[in-house]
């Protein structure tokens, strides 16, 4: 014998019906088969919400129910040729029949007692059973209708009954011993010793399907829902959750006591103690395993799964005066029991002084009251603290039975929360070590369910969560990139790369799920696109809360660099090209180094200098190792080793620059390349790394802007004014030639003082041999002494840089996976 039961969703409609009837066609040809029906899809919630409206004079009851019988009727007609709907359609109209007048008179005595919602809530599943019975037998199989209030025996609490064991064992063998046909049950209904009816709480349907798996001795209970079986987490909070293949009853217990949706205690119990398979099955992919529930603890994963629960309070008792005093807890406890409030987790340090309880937010009033009362004349006479509530609080607790006798379960937990900042306010674990707790922000809920989640199950993969600031060339470079190798980054590289905010300086837009990046919108084409605004933008990024999250700042803007102190705060990683933070004041490189180093987050900006060459990680990697630089000789602007370098060939240089221009070597106005700014910026950012107390006054700068073509307010009025200046230009490029030398802007550092400005080199250095847009840099150090250490290649150029950006991000999620 097997029980299958289905859930509302698997039943809401025809379509889904027919699936179903496949179902339990193929599950009878192997052997006897029992089927319990839920109520179709959303009956039950409507029957209950009109019930009150009648109950507050609220007329809308009655197109409510109009809608439910027009629905249950048109199912019939989809389901039953014409010649053989009329007995069903009349069962169907005598039932909404009798609920008119059930609800009529609910309205004029506007009263609705709990022995009446029961009966009103019954009308969903003796409905959607009839019908599905009726329907079974036309496709050709022997099935009967069994309404479960003949044969499940329970109290009088209405709403969430209980069985009388013994009774119903006995009426549902004596039943099944008589009647020999497909028994279609009734889920969720029950009834009193005096026939009153009553239904069975939560997850009432999969209930009843238990208590027949008990009853009959079954050789499994499965439960047909709307997913492939229990989940390894909420998919609505980490969509990287998968499918559980296979839970001890321990584990199932612990999930669903946390908020595991699929499966309920109430609903393992009776299978439980007869040692009863429970399998967890999607009707809309049913050749999927799903999850198997028994007795068995397979090995495995260190944990089966993450639950939580939101909308949690602490209460916190403490003093001095109840240390050591044994009869604390007992009044505690029974304070709370006193006022009907479920504890869900207790944490007391090993002094005694401090007990923490972890309650539902609807009863922290309740508990607390009950706690004030109890403690009265401790709490009056200082003895014991006023008591203490924290609110928007959820818990979230890993489980698995192979925690036990296996170190570091806690370990990871903690520091998989610790390194995305979420802060813990209690913790418990039980020495069975089947179950870690703890409670966090309601806040932080789904960053720490994701940290967890990477932490246990996908400890080889990291999923780093982008906000980027920024796509212009570089911007759009980089999506590009991170589109063309997230596959492979996915299978080789174990890293997953989502981009979730995108902004430029006009509009932002933001994707819970992460954009799809080959088809990636700008900003302001992006379904629910926003004006720009930096402090909205953050505070969107920190309120989506994921764990490893990455802020790219592909902009070239101080507004944006202003933030930096703000998103590493809020310990969230760092990636950007922006020279405008490092190159300020001297005070804030510091403290933005610092502050990353406190948050034990990466700040990297390998692309300030040069581009994707590795720059700043070789000279960090000098510094770390004990070595000193004692001179920097650098080219460090692509834009105008390609300005000088084509100036050899003998073009004007206000067309070279153009061209540079167009080639997208310079900024949109050049001038900001000719000032020398940008290499001034760059050579201090260098002395910082290199341990330089540098600041942006100690540097040099030779100017390559004329001084007629410094107030143009056009880049094309600069243009002009710059041709008026080729033969002076020209001549320095003569000059240099008749001497055998090259002229090449290039920075120097030594003895902590930096010029930044035009050079005649001759043949024999190494920047005479530069080409095009290539960047140089000899560090000179105590190592590198007699032949200093060069680096070179490609400086300047929006994917170059991006390839650089792209290096840093692929690195951020290399120091995540240690």
């Amino acid at each position: 014998m097997k029980v299958l039961k289905f859930g509302g969703s698997s039943i809401a409609n025809h379509e889904n019906i027919k699936k179903v009837f496949e179902i339990i066609k193929e599950s009878k040809h192997s052997q006897d088969i029992a089927v319990v029906f839920s109520a179709f899809g959303g009956v039950t919630e409507i029957l209950l919400q009109s019930a009150f409206a009648a109950k507050n004079g609220d007329k809308s009851y009655v197109q409510e129910i109009k809608k439910l019988e027009d629905r249950h009727i048109e199912l019939v007609r989809q389901l039953f040729p014409i010649h053989l709907q009329s007995p069903v359609l009349t069962y169907v109209k005598v039932r909404f029949n009798e609920l008119e007048d059930l609800f009529h008179g609910i309205y004029l005595i506007k009263e609705c007692s709990p022995r009446t919602l029961d009966y009103v809530a019954s009308f969903g599943e003796r409905l959607s059973a009839f019908i599905l019975a009726e329907a079974l037998k036309v496709s050709g199989l022997s099935a009967k209708y069994l309404d479960a209030r003949d044969v499940i025996r329970t109290n009088d609490r209405f709403g969430n009954a209980k069985v009388d064991f013994p009774i119903t064992n006995d009426l549902i063998q004596d039943y099944f011993h008589n009647h020999q046909e497909i028994q279609v049950i009734t889920g969720f209904v029950a009834s009193t010793s005096k026939g009153e009816t009553t239904t069975l709480g939560r997850s009432g349907s999969d209930y009843t399907a238990s208590i027949f798996a008990s009853a009959l001795h079954a050789d499994s209970l499965e439960i047909w829902t709307d997913v492939s079986g229990v989940m390894t987490s909420d998919p609505r909070l980490v969509y990287s959750a998968f499918t559980i293949p296979q839970l001890s009853y321990s584990e199932a217990m612990e999930l669903s006591h946390f908020g595991a949706k699929v499966i309920f205690p109430s609903t393992m119990m009776p299978a439980m103690k007869k040692g009863i398979p429970i399998y967890i099955k999607n009707t809309f992919e049913p050749s999927n395993p799903g999850t198997l529930i028994n007795g068995d603890a397979p090995a495995g994963k260190l944990i089966k799964g993450i639950s939580s629960m939101s909308d949690i309070a602490v209460l916190n008792i403490q003093g001095a005066g109840i240390l050591d005093v044994i009869d604390v807890n007992r009044r505690i406890f029974t304070a709370l029991a006193s006022a009907n409030v479920n504890v869900l987790l207790i944490s007391q340090a090993s002094s005694e002084q401090i007990t923490c309880l972890a309650i539902k937010a609807n009863e922290i009033s309740l508990a607390k009251e009950a706690i004030e009362k109890e403690f009265f004349h401790e709490i009056r006479n200082g003895e014991i603290d006023v008591v203490h509530v924290i609110s928007d609080l959820a818990i979230v607790a890993v489980v698995g039975e192979n925690m036990k006798q296996n170190p570091g379960a806690s370990g990871r937990m903690f520091q998989a929360l610790g390194r995305n900042n979420v802060n813990v306010y209690a913790i418990a674990q039980g020495s069975s070590e089947l179950n870690i707790s703890a409670v966090v922000s309601k806040t932080d809920l789904q960053k720490a369910l994701n940290a967890l989640h990477e932490a246990f199950f996908l400890s080889d993969n990291k999923v780093l969560h982008v906000f980027l600031v920024g796509v212009g060339l570089i911007g759009q470079a980089l999506i590009k990139m991170i589109a063309n190798q997230q596959e492979k980054l996915q299978k080789e590289n174990l890293l997953d790369i989502q981009i979730h905010g995108i902004a430029n300086s006009r509009f932002m837009a933001f994707h819970e799920d992460g954009f799809e990046l080959k088809n990636c919108p700008l900003p302001e084409n992006a379904e629910g696109a926003l004006p720009m605004n930096l402090d909205q933008f953050i505070s969107q990024m920190e309120s989506m809360n994921f764990s490893n999250s990455v802020f790219v700042d592909c902009t070239a803007s101080q507004d944006v660099a202003d933030f930096y102190e703000r998103v590493l705060d809020a310990k969230v990683a760092i990636v950007t090209p922006n020279k405008k933070a490092n190159s300020g004041s001297l005070e804030k490189y510091k403290n933005l180094k610092k502050l990353a180093g406190k948050r034990s987050v990466k700040f990297l900006y390998e692309t300030n200098v040069a581009a994707g060459l590795p720059v700043i990680n070789t000279l960090q990697d000098l510094m770390l190792s004990g070595d000193k630089v004692i001179k920097i000789e650098a080219v460090l602007s692509g834009s105008m080793n390609y300005i000088f370098s084509e100036l050899e060939k003998g073009a004007p240089f206000s067309d070279v620059v153009k061209l540079a221009k167009e080639k997208g070597y310079t900024e949109p106005d050049p001038r900001d390349d000719l000032s020398g700014m940008d290499v001034a910026r760059k050579i201090l950012i260098l002395g910082r790394e290199a341990e330089q107390d540098l600041h942006f006054e100690d540097i040099s700068i030779q100017s390559m802007v004329p001084e007629d073509c410094v107030d143009p307010k056009t880049v094309d009025e600069f243009f002009g004014k710059l041709k008026g200046h080729d033969q002076e230009f020209a001549k320095l490029l003569f000059e240099a030639s008749d001497r055998g030398e090259k002229l090449r802007f290039m920075a120097t550092l030594e003895n902590g003082k930096a010029k930044v400005g035009l050079k005649s080199l001759d043949n024999s250095h190494p920047f005479s041999t530069l080409k095009g847009s290539d960047n140089m840099i000899l560090f000179t150090t105590e190592r590198y002494h007699d032949f200093p250490m060069i680096i070179r290649g490609p400086g300047a150029g929006a994917d170059v840089t991006a390839a650089g950006v792209f290096a840093d991000v692929i690195r951020l999620g290399n120091y995540t996976r240690s």
